[in-house]
Formats: C-alpha cells, sequence, structure tokens
C-alpha cells in the first residue's frame, strides 16, 4: 500500500520540484520566492482536499471491512459530491483575497506579482484536484492500490510533459508552468474516477436525500481531519512571514526546501495514508491486535527510510545546490536544512502516523488537537524564539523543533486509546458499530488487508487489484 501510494505521490511531488528547476532557468530568483507565497496560500485549499480525503479512506474502509458495498458505494458518492461543493464554495473568496493576503504575508514588488498571476490561474483548478484525490483515496480503501498510482502519476507526467513546453516553448514563464498543474489536475480526476466506476461499481446515482442523510456522518470524520490539516498551512503561513523579513533569497531558499522535502519523504506521506484503510478495516473486524501491529510496523519504517534519506541528502547536498544554481542565503538555507533538520522530519512522520490512526480510530478530534498543539504551541513560539537567535536559519529549525514534544505525546496516546479500546474499557469504543453494522462472531472480513486474510484455517474471500474475487478451495 505505501508502495504504490509512495510512487504516484512522489512522482507529483518530484514534478512540483521539476517547476521549481525549470523556471530557476529563467534567472529571477523572485520566481522561487513567488511559488513559496503562492504555495502557502494554496495549502489551505489543499489542506480541505486532505481532509475530505481521509474521510473518504475512513468511511470506505470501514464500510467495507464491515461487508457493506452499498455503503460504500453512497459515502463514496456523497463524499465526492463534498469535496466539489466545498472546492466551489472556498475557492472564489480565496481567489478575490489572494492579493491582500498574499500582501499579509509579505510579497511584495515584483514578487507579489509573480505570485498573484501564478495563484490566479492554479487556485479555481483546486477543485479538480480534490476531487481527484478523492477518487484515488476510495481506490486505496478498497484495495486497488495500484490503479490509484497510475492515476497520480499519470498527473505527474503530463504535468512533467507540459511543463517545458509551457515555460520555454510557448514563453509562458511562470503562468505556463501554473497552466501544466491545471491540465495535470484534469488528468488526475479521469484517471481516478473512470476504473472507480467501471471496475469497482463505487460511483452511485447522486441522490439529495443520501447526500443529507450521510453529511453527519461524513462530517463526524471529515471536519476535524480538514482542521487538523488547516493548521499546518496556517503554521506554514507564519513560518513563510517571518523568512520573508530576511529578504527574497531567504524565501527562495525555503521555496526550494519546500518543493524538495516532500519529494524525499514522499513515502512516509504515502504510509500514513495507507496505514489508514488497514486500520480502518480492522477496526471494523474489531481485530485491536492488527491495529497495534500495524501502527507499530508504520513507526519503525518511517524510522528506517527517514534516517537513510538524512544519510543520502546530506551528502548530495553540494549537488542540490549547483543544480538549482542559487547562492547567499538560499544556499546557506539549503546546505543547513540537508545537513542538520532533515533528521527531524522522524517526529514529522510519525504526527502524520498518529493522525491517520486517530482519523481511523474514529477520534479525529485527537488528531485536530494535535495538530494545532504543533503549530500553535510548538511551532510558533519556537520559529519566534530561534529567528530572533539565528535569523533564518533559526526559522527553519523551529519549525522542524516545534513538532518533537507533540508527535511522542501522540504515540503515548495512540497506544493507550488502542489498548483501552481492545479491553472495551474506551469511553464509546464500539462507537463505530453504530455507524457500521458489525460481522457476526464466525464471518471473516472480505477485503484485502483486514485480519481474516491472515488466517488461513477460516474461509476469507478477498479482492485483488483486478477486481476478481477469490474463493479459497478450503473452508474448514
Amino acid at each position: 500500500m505505501t508502495s504504490t501510494s509512495s510512487i504516484g505521490l512522489m512522482t507529483m511531488f518530484a514534478v512540483d520540484l521539476a517547476d521549481m528547476y525549470f523556471l530557476s532557468l529563467l534567472g529571477e530568483q523572485e520566481l522561487a520566492a513567488a511559488i513559496g507565497f503562492a504555495g502557502t496560500l494554496l495549502f489551505l485549499l489543499t489542506a480541505i482536499s486532505i481532509g475530505l480525503n481521509i474521510a473518504m479512506g475512513a468511511m470506505v474502509a470501514r464500510a467495507e471491512g464491515a461487508r457493506d458495498r452499498d455503503g460504500a458505494k453512497r459515502y463514496c458518492t456523497n463524499v465526492l459530491l463534498l469535496s466539489a461543493l466545498l472546492g466551489l464554495v472556498l475557492t472564489i473568496p480565496l481567489w478575490y483575497a489572494l492579493p491582500y493576503l498574499l500582501t499579509l504575508l509579505g510579497a511584495d514588488g515584483l514578487t507579489h506579482q509573480y505570485a498573484l498571476s501564478y495563484g490566479q490561474i492554479l487556485l479555481p483548478s483546486t477543485v479538480f484536484l480534490t476531487i481527484g484525490m478523492g477518487a484515488a483515496a476510495a481506490l486505496r480503501a478498497v484495495g486497488a492500490a495500484k490503479l490509484s498510482m497510475y492515476a497520480i502519476m499519470l498527473g505527474g507526467i503530463v504535468n512533467a510533459v507540459l511543463d517545458p513546453l509551457f515555460i520555454f516553448t510557448f514563453g509562458w514563464g511562470l503562468e505556463g508552468a501554473a497552466w501544466a498543474s491545471v491540465v495535470a489536475r484534469l488528468a488526475i480526476v479521469l484517471a481516478a474516477l473512470i476504473p472507480l466506476h467501471r471496475k469497482y461499481r463505487l460511483l452511485a446515482q447522486p441522490s439529495l436525500t443520501h447526500f443529507i442523510a450521510d453529511f453527519p456522518k461524513v462530517m463526524v470524520v471529515a471536519l476535524p481531519a480538514m482542521l487538523t490539516n488547516l493548521a499546518t498551512p496556517i503554521g506554514s503561513s507564519y513560518v513563510i512571514k517571518v523568512m520573508a523579513e530576511f529578504g527574497d533569497s531567504a524565501v527562495a531558499g525555503a521555496a526550494i526546501i519546500g518543493r524538495l522535502a516532500p519529494v524525499a519523504f514522499g513515502f512516509v506521506f504515502a504510509l500514513s495514508g495507507a496505514i489508514g484503510p488497514i486500520i480502518g478495516q480492522n477496526v471494523g473486524q474489531q481485530d485491536y491486535g492488527r491495529v497495534k501491529e500495524a501502527i507499530r510496523n508504520a513507526l519503525l519504517v518511517n524510522l528506517a527510510y527517514v534516517t537513510s534519506v538524512w544519510v543520502l541528502l546530506a551528502n548530495i547536498s553540494g549537488w542540490i545546490v549547483a543544480v538549482f544554481d542559487v547562492g547567499g542565503e538560499a544556499a546557506e538555507l539549503i546546505y543547513f536544512y540537508l545537513h542538520w533538520l532533515v533528521g527531524g522530519f522522524i517526529f514529522a512522520g510519525t504526527l502524520f502516523i498518529t493522525n491517520a490512526c486517530f482519523n481511523n480510530l474514529n477520534r479525529a478530534h485527537i488528531a485536530t488537537m494535535f495538530n494545532f498543539a504543533r503549530a500553535f504551541l510548538g511551532t510558533v513560539p519556537a520559529v519566534f524564539i530561534l529567528s530572533e537567535l539565528f535569523g533564518a536559519k533559526g526559522v527553519l529549525a523551529g519549525e522542524m523543533v516545534g513538532v518533537v514534544l507533540w508527535s511522542l505525546i501522540a504515540v503515548w496516546l495512540v497506544r493507550r486509546t488502542v489498548e483501552r479500546m481492545a479491553r472495551g474499557t474506551e469511553p464509546e469504543a464500539n462507537e463505530v458499530q453504530e455507524l457500521f453494522e458489525p460481522l457476526k462472531e464466525d464471518e471473516t472480513c472480505q477485503w484485502a488487508y483486514c485480519s481474516g486474510q491472515a488466517q488461513l484455517n477460516q474461509q476469507c474471500h478477498s479482492h485483488s487489484d483486478d477486481g476478481v474475487v477469490v474463493e479459497p478451495s478450503s473452508a474448514k
């Protein structure tokens, strides 16, 4: 689940990094800074999309784990409709407020002009991104990880092909990069929705009655998840505002780091996304032993991966600076980040994983609490203090320091929550079963990564990525 998801995500992130590289060839430092400012604001809507994707994965996976395919189909359809509706409602006021928000973040002059042009083109296409990523999340929730990967990869490939064409051949510059991303998002929508409907039949006829009936259940997961993810761009907005005090070169360096980190750690982002459906289906099956196993293994994989990438990035830091042809403050920040701060992503990845766990344990409000605590009690004070002491480097360090304590507390609490749910002592421990019909004691889960799949002495139906239902011959 993680490997397929990470390939798709890292393809998209790599294209974002390629955007930065192509634009650096134009020789204007303001372009990189502009993407840094605009990207911070655009992530506000992306955070809403991520929250809805979490709801999609959790709701569909739980329904699948409880053998409720009709419920999974309804949730999938209604979450996609909600994604489109919220995307439209939120995009319009943000589009009009974009000039004032960029000024608030500290963008001015040519940088402000570039950021505004880039944002006004890309912002309306957030609706496409929300729908496409939601459909990809639904595919992962039913075990179709490869199809989800292909959809995201297609978007990345389209973007990579169109970038040099639009930027250089057509001479559109920064606006060309924005239009390439718009077309790529449309490609993701088509590539994800077609198999979701034709192969898995997870798109139902839209029904206002069903939408209204399912809305409260969806929002129980989606609203806290959206609030959880809003904490990150709020914290990032403060970071970019403080960084702007040190000039465009510092902002450009931070923007390059902001594009490089997702490529390097796309696997970690995918890991936190992949663990959600696994936990959701096993919660639906009430097998908390498998839930604890999945959490433990995810944390160990996160530790091993980040450590390995840290060593690699520290050794190629000089090459990275040379590729983007930056100097001064920007180069110093990149060197500092790659040698000293990358390892801190262990704690960021830990918080991503625990947030996914809380969302799928029907404790999304706890994930919200931790993300806002990270932003307002971690990032903001740490950035304020360290920036005063160490300048632009202190801004980067403060952003990383802010996550350490809260990630450790989150690990302790998620383990405690699962233990109490397993013993039946957690308040509302059976809340999931109030929303989804539980399996009978003699039934096992039919889906791809539930505990019944590992019980070889019991009959279990499983779905493969090609949609074929396999029934083992031994059924005793």
